[in-house]
């Protein structure tokens, strides 16, 4: 059970009657609880309704001091100003964490005619919102996995919303099965044979809406494109697992709320 504590009833006006020198209470051993005249400086309280009240301030000093002198434009780009400094947006961050080659098999005829490739991967990867007030409301993602521009593999992630200070991990599933074209197969053949490995690129696109508070923008697209893989065409039945420890995505995202854009 929580102890309250409320405060006591307004004390009456009569004047208590004096209290003899012998009955007055000694200091407590406590020096903090003493009283000491000229050494209690009142710290200032900030708190977040003042912060949030520090644009709106900006945008009517500049009133006063400009009144006629500012246009509906410059109000906006102001007031747009005001809401950046304030919430410092910031773009979504992702992060490939692991890739799994079940299958990468490119057959072709006897007769050279034709050229087959299927394929099966298996990917691991993570998004953060780094922001403490914009919430990201993501449409289904469409993955691609492609190896010197051939396309290898497709996939997708379901629609989710990122909160503040949020990170989200998810497992996706790429494959195809397809019949490749003569300038395909030379491209990709090449890039297997190599000692160093296959190199991958992943690129994801969808379309996503960012609310902060009231502020809401318009549904725009995003891409986000992961570099620096490398994996090997597996032995067997076992999966192999591709190096990303320099893999790096870049988030292509141009949101615009207000006058600002990042």
């Amino acid at each position: 059970m929580t102890d309250r504590v409320y405060p006591s009833s307004k004390p009456t006006t009569m004047a208590a009657p004096p209290c003899p020198p012998s009955l007055i209470p000694a200091a407590t051993a406590n020096p903090s609880h003493q009283a000491q005249p000229g050494n209690i400086r009142p710290q200032p309280q900030y708190n977040r309704r003042t912060q949030e009240q520090l644009p709106l301030q900006l945008l009517l000093l500049l009133l006063l001091v400009h009144p006629h002198h500012l246009s509906l434009a410059s109000l906006t780009a102001i007031a747009g100003a005001a809401v950046y400094i304030l919430y410092r947006p910031h773009r979504p961050e992702f992060t490939l964490t692991s890739v799994r080659i079940a299958k990468l098999n490119l057959t072709t005829s006897s007769d050279l005619s034709t050229s087959h490739l299927t394929t099966l991967f298996n990917l691991t990867l993570s998004t953060k919102n780094p922001n403490n007030h914009l919430t990201f409301s993501y449409e289904p993602f469409a993955l691609s996995l492609s190896s010197s521009d051939v396309q290898i593999g497709n996939g997708s992630i379901p629609a989710f919303t990122s909160g503040t200070k949020n990170s989200t991990f998810f497992r996706s599933i790429l494959s195809t099965s397809q019949d490749l074209d003569v300038e395909s197969v030379k491209s990709l053949r090449s890039d297997l044979r190599k000692k160093t490995g296959v190199a991958l690129k992943l690129q994801m696109d969808t379309k996503v809406k960012v609310a902060m508070g009231k502020l809401k923008s318009k549904k725009v697209g995003i891409r986000v494109t992961c570099e620096g893989i490398k994996g090997a065409v597996p032995k067997g039945k076992s999966p192999s697992v591709a190096s990303v420890a320099n893999s790096k995505c870049k988030v292509d995202l141009r949101i615009k709320i207000w006058k600002w854009t990042f």
